[in-house]
């Protein structure tokens, strides 16, 4: 019962705190911005030339938010006080964006979409302030959901550029192209080992570059008249203040997408700490505040830059885990990478000639290795059949609207469009039925004490009477005292923050799930991790007493499972614990 069994070391060459080489640290960094910014730049100019934009301010906002990318790409992997993952997570533009800022554009032009997409961005900011209140909300089944619909909502634009060969070329153009760039990534990254798998996205993009160059398609002419060093000509829209009902009717739509992205987000930083370290670990969520704080400092920046909101790149995760490099280090030579890059038109030109066709065969590697991660975090949260319910239902209902097949003459157009996009509808769904199981559950028990051994008397007072309530044994009875003196001595011994000497208080919950009980601690934040200490239980350490695992031990034998979720305001610790199969029920 409740045993941990120690997990194996994971193929990183560099992990989050290691200092990879500095020329590997400038290849890679370099590498991964080329093989991003397309995406950057391409997605405003999806949105400016849908909604009849003029060059000026096209070129204008690809400028704006290749360099405020490579500045969040920056904050997310220095992470300046609580803001910031800490992790190589690329910063880009936002596709669940394209259909209400083309409305914006429509209806009021560049002013409005840069009112909006400030105002938009300030929810973020309450939202990685207050995460702790949405974490039943904003669980990780909700989060590997939406992760998953990603490569969904994306694939069917990525199929498209795989088998179009443009006007005047030979049929099978792009389809050799793009077949080439995906054998060679995937042979390299299937066989290779060491250094050349790091390299598997570049050789495979050359590759596919020069079969395309043979076809006519690179396009050299955009190199050859791209300038050296240069801004924009277009200059900054400005805002409209105006305030008048295209603001207020496109309000609500804006910030319900920031909310998906925020999801989004909050996929990107639980998955990409997944395979930041060698050894698994908790996730903290302290980085995952972090990290929806850089995204709305991205999104304020944009709006006060009059370009689109960005949002965490999720090929983040899938080319971490392809070329098992997640070195800090990397992040921020990225950013610089796309600061250059928007300051230099000449390389911007030159990544921007590789054909669709080679970019797409690469997107398609990426978005399979996002697919299986997304899966893999609702998996490992999946621990009864309502959250394997939740995901399923919501990522065919994402399927379904993104396909246009869920109700197309009802919902055609809705809000901006918005649930024309699957991460959306889905997201939405996963959302919606997370909050009715909340909703219909028993209403839990509570107390509030002091996080002290004082407290004792009162918390055995409290789970006795709840255990009778409930119709439990004894036997049951005694095991929630013990789980929750071990849970209780465990929180105090962990190691308190720097410059906290106030006595912490505790907010103790009990309710009944399934059969079983469901206890909850909320204290103030300290520093270690319950999970990460479980996980070590087991391994030989000569430097600590064994008496500081006593706890550990006891709650790890009587506890079926522990979950320990560290916020900077709180420390929140979930213990289910089993009926024991062999105690008689009491007669109430």
């Amino acid at each position: 019962m409740g045993e941990h069994a120690p997990a194996p070391d994971r193929h990183i060459r560099y992990e989050a705190d290691d200092k990879p080489p500095l020329p590997l640290t400038a290849a890679l960094g370099l590498q991964f911005a080329i093989l991003t910014i397309a995406g950057i730049v391409l997605t405003p100019a999806i949105v400016v030339r849908a909604a009849g934009g003029t060059d000026a301010y096209l070129a204008w906002t690809a400028f704006a938010a290749a360099a405020i990318s490579g500045v969040s790409t920056i904050i997310q992997a220095v992470r300046f006080r609580r803001i910031g993952a800490g992790y190589v997570l690329m910063m880009g533009t936002s596709g669940a964006f394209i259909a209400v800022c083309v409305t914006a554009l429509t209806q009021g032009g560049p002013g409005l979409l840069a009112t909006l997409v400030v105002a938009s961005s300030l929810f973020q900011f309450l939202l990685a302030a207050k995460l702790s209140l949405f974490r039943r909300l904003l669980t990780p089944t909700v989060a590997g959901t939406v992760v998953m619909l990603i490569a969904v909502t994306v694939m069917p634009l990525i199929f498209d550029l795989v088998t179009a060969s443009p006007p005047r070329s030979a049929a099978a153009s792009a389809p050799v192209s793009a077949l080439v760039t995906m054998v060679v990534i995937v042979v390299i990254a299937l066989r290779a080992t060491g250094a050349l798998r790091l390299w598997a996205p570049v050789i495979g993009i050359a590759a596919g570059s020069t079969v395309a160059a043979f076809f006519g398609l690179y396009d050299f002419d955009r190199v050859v008249e791209a300038g050296w060093v240069g801004l924009p000509d277009g200059g900054w829209p400005g805002f409209d203040f105006s305030f008048g009902g295209a603001f207020w009717s496109l309000l609500p739509a804006f910030v319900f997408v920031t909310l998906i992205g925020a999801v989004e987000t909050i996929g990107d930083s639980v998955a990409i700490q997944r395979v930041s370290w060698r050894r698994p670990r908790a996730v903290d969520y302290r980085s995952v505040q972090g990290a929806v704080a850089a995204d709305g400092v991205g999104n304020l920046l944009s709006g006060l830059a009059g370009t689109m909101p960005n949002t965490t790149y999720s090929n983040s995760i899938s080319v971490t885990e392809l070329t098992g490099v997640a070195a800090r280090r990397v992040g921020v030579v990225i950013g610089i990478s796309f600061i250059v890059m928007a300051l230099v038109p000449k390389m911007l030109a030159l990544v921007l000639a590789v054909p669709d066709a080679v970019v797409a065969a690469y997107a398609t590697v990426l978005l399979s290795l996002l697919f299986v991660v997304g899966m893999k975090i609702v998996i490992s949260d999946a621990t009864d059949y309502r959250r394997g319910l939740i995901a399923g239902f919501s990522f065919w209902i994402g399927v379904g609207f993104q396909n246009g097949v869920i109700f197309p003459e009802y919902l055609d157009g809705f809000a901006g469009g918005f649930l024309e996009n699957g991460m959306t509808a889905g997201g939405l769904t996963a959302i919606v039925l997370t909050l009715f199981t909340e909703v219909t559950q028993s209403r839990p028990k509570r107390l509030r004490c002091e996080l002290a051994t004082s407290a004792l008397p009162q918390i055995r007072e409290f789970l006795g009477q709840f255990a009778h309530r409930s119709g439990w044994s004894r036997a049951m009875s005694d095991r929630l005292d013990t789980v929750a003196e071990e849970a209780l001595l465990t929180l105090i011994d962990a190691e308190p923050p720097v410059g906290s000497d106030a006595l912490r208080s505790l907010r103790l919950t009990a309710r009944k799930q399934d059969g079983r009980a469901v206890v909850e601690f909320v204290a103030a934040a300290s520093g270690d991790n319950i999970e990460d200490r479980l996980a070590v239980l087991d391994e030989q350490q000569i430097d600590r007493p064994v008496e500081r695992d006593l706890s550990l031990r006891m709650l790890q034998h009587h506890a079926s499972t522990v979950a320990h979720q560290q916020y900077h305001e709180v420390d929140i610790v979930t213990v289910h614990v089993d009926v024991p199969a062999s105690a008689p029920r009491e007669v109430s």
